[in-house]
């Protein structure tokens, strides 16, 4: 039996904000974003019927599609996200409303970037168990909300958008090989982004909400030495050769980050595919937009070898490797 992704879909916002158009808002210009993070533009939500919830349907529905599989076959869904709607009803309950996919069982998980490679392991586990035969996973996020659109280290990392995959327990090879996760929270400060203080009667905070604030050359530091270190251990707990991978499926944070890694993996840049020109770092949701844009684009074959790998706050880190 075997583990496998049968469908994916993704939903980006219609709004493009360039890095001209940033230049307006904030002291910036497209040379130096492009210079130091390979960002041309990013999407952004129309507002709040464009949110988390909605952009997760819609990739959903476009996901299951693909699949050729009904509400009614669906019997967990896990939103990835560190951007929801609301605390209480989580996205994927509201997702399951939408829908209509009345015998899932549903919650989200918060990896920040990291977060939709925890919810494939999840998905995976539910399966293997037989907890679950139809999985719906969904990587989505709205960080337009999330950033000082004052502060010009951050807000011009950031877009919203939203991915999702199908994966059912199959007779055959292949599918998911294995898979490496990790967390760090001695780290966490480097990248935080932190709710509304304690009000009670016993205490009265006057801390506003905090926006996205990230130590960038600490996250750099950590991305470049953690990815490939996890690639590899994967590559050699499963007996794979690096180049009988097809593509490195990675979280699209910086170009600069995923040049690095192709150097220190030793392979070329035509391995790693990336879209974050168009629509930056959308944290949870960027490797299930890029592995939709690859399938939509015929661009994967069956028995074709992949890594997902990404990192986040927390930190966070995981690796992934599928048999397509």
């Amino acid at each position: 039996m075997a583990i496998k992704i049968i469908g994916t879909g993704s939903y980006l916002p219609e709004n493009v904000a360039d890095n001209h158009f940033l230049s307006t808002i904030v002291d910036t210009n497209d040379e130096w974003i492009s210079q130091r993070t390979g960002i041309k533009e990013r999407r952004l939500s129309s507002g709040s019927n464009e949110g988390t919830t909605f952009m997760a349907t819609q990739a959903a529905m476009r996901a299951m599609e693909d699949a050729g599989v009904t509400a009614e076959e669906i019997d967990l869904i896990i939103v990835a996200t560190a951007s929801a709607d609301s605390y209480v009803p989580n996205t994927s309950c509201q997702v399951q409303g939408e829908i209509g996919a009345i015998r899932a069982t549903c919650f989200d998980l918060n990896a920040a970037c990291s977060g939709f490679l925890f919810g494939l392991n999840t998905a995976d586990a539910y399966l293997e168990t037989g907890m679950a035969k139809t999985v719906l996973v969904i990587g989505a996020e709205t960080l337009s909300r999330e950033v000082d659109w004052s502060d010009r280290s951050t807000c011009i990392l950031f877009g919203d958008g939203a991915g999702a995959v199908v994966l059912r327990k199959m007779d055959g090879k292949g599918g998911i090989l294995a898979s490496v996760t990790g967390s760090d929270g001695t780290q966490g400060e480097v990248l935080t982004c932190k709710g509304r203080g304690i009000q009670n009667p016993f205490h009265k905070s006057r801390r506003k909400k905090d926006y996205i604030q990230m130590n960038g050359q600490a996250v750099f530091r950590f991305a470049v030495t953690t990815v490939p270190k996890y690639i590899k251990q994967i590559l050699k707990k499963t007996n794979t050769d690096v180049n009988d991978i097809k593509f490195f499926v990675l979280h699209q944070a910086n170009r600069r980050i995923l040049e690095l890694i192709a150097k220190r993996l030793k392979v070329d840049m035509d391995k790693i595919p990336m879209n974050l020109d168009h629509y930056g770092n959308t944290s949870a949701a960027s490797i299930p937009i890029l592995l939709d844009e690859l399938n939509k684009n015929d661009l994967l074959d069956e028995g074709d070898k992949l890594i997902l790998s990404g990192f986040g706050g927390g930190l966070t880190w995981g690796a992934i490797l599928i048999e397509w």
